[in-house]
């Protein structure tokens, strides 16, 4: 057996069928665009996006065995590391030319923040270099369904949910110059800045480097509450410590507040997340201490 030297997603490693029926595609698997359309469909309504292993007392690992424990084998999810770090072996077994990328979450906001998101530019084999590639973000809990062509200033409309690709900041230290990416999502108030990236290839080493920030820095924003997401066709759920919130792609929303004991039965019927053993209890008593801090 030959030396892992960290290159590639390991998609040998994969159990195809059993991803396949956890995200309910029964299609065609040929490395085409509408394949990846398709699966990257399937992928983010079927697996929600959660933090839920810090709240308990665990740390998040990204082998792909435990990955594909958790978020096919079990009714569980997880965040974009962890989900990027499964369809990539999904994108790399089928047959596509997979690269991974850092971004930096914004959200509209203007300061500077970590590169501790991970995004996959994705060509179908053979691929002309001139034609766009992919941008896949199934990761993010907040769509987009499909991926988005590479395009400055495209704009795509998705189920009535709104996102665009535009170049941003530009590095000219050097030459070439590196053309900083910004993906904008469409929101009550107009267009928002979502996250930047720049392509700058990241391996799975990096990945664990991002991952230990998030799941372990106080400072990361995920350490400190419960945070779950789930996107559908026709909403966005979100449950933020104990406020649960649906957005629509019609900007309406709805918001009402849980107590820490409705939270495992919610995270079930809503997220299609589900507490086993003891983990139950721990949530709840972890919302309940939080809710006394800060109280």
């Amino acid at each position: 057996m030959s030396e892992d030297l960290g290159y590639g997603w390991q998609g040998d490693l994969l159990d195809l069928p059993a991803y396949l029926k956890r995200v309910g595609h029964d299609g065609d698997l040929a490395p085409t665009g509408d394949t990846l359309r398709a699966l990257h469909r399937a992928h983010t309504t079927s697996i929600p996006f959660e933090n839920l292993e810090i709240m308990l007392g665990r740390p998040v690992v990204l082998s792909l065995d435990t990955v594909q424990a958790k978020l096919v084998g079990r009714s569980r999810g997880g965040y974009c590391y962890e989900h990027n770090r499964l369809f990539a072996a999904v994108l790399e077994r089928l047959g596509y030319e997979v690269t991974a990328l850092a971004g930096r979450v914004t959200l509209g906001a203007r300061k500077l923040l970590p590169a501790t998101h991970a995004l996959l530019h994705v060509r179908p084999p053979g691929q002309p270099r001139d034609e766009p590639a992919w941008l896949c973000d199934v990761g993010f809990g907040a769509g987009p369904l499909e991926p988005l062509r590479l395009l400055d200033g495209e704009e795509a409309d998705q189920d009535g949910w709104g996102f665009r690709l535009q170049k941003g900041r530009t590095a000219t230290a050097w030459t070439p110059s590196t053309v900083g990416w910004e993906l904008h999502q469409r929101g009550k108030d107009g267009w928002v800045q979502r996250h930047t990236f720049t392509m700058n290839e990241q391996f799975r080493i990096d990945f664990e480097v991002g991952n230990f920030f998030v799941w372990a820095n106080p400072h990361s924003p995920f350490s400190t509450r419960p945070f779950t997401q789930k996107f559908k066709v026709d909403a966005h759920l979100v449950l933020d410590g104990t406020t649960l919130t649906t957005n629509r792609p019609n900007a309406s929303t709805e918001t009402r507040t849980l107590t820490p004991e409705q939270l495992p039965e919610t995270l079930a019927d809503e997220f299609g997340i589900v507490l086993e053993g003891e983990d139950v209890t721990r949530l709840i008593d972890f919302e309940r201490n939080r809710a006394d801090q800060d109280g």
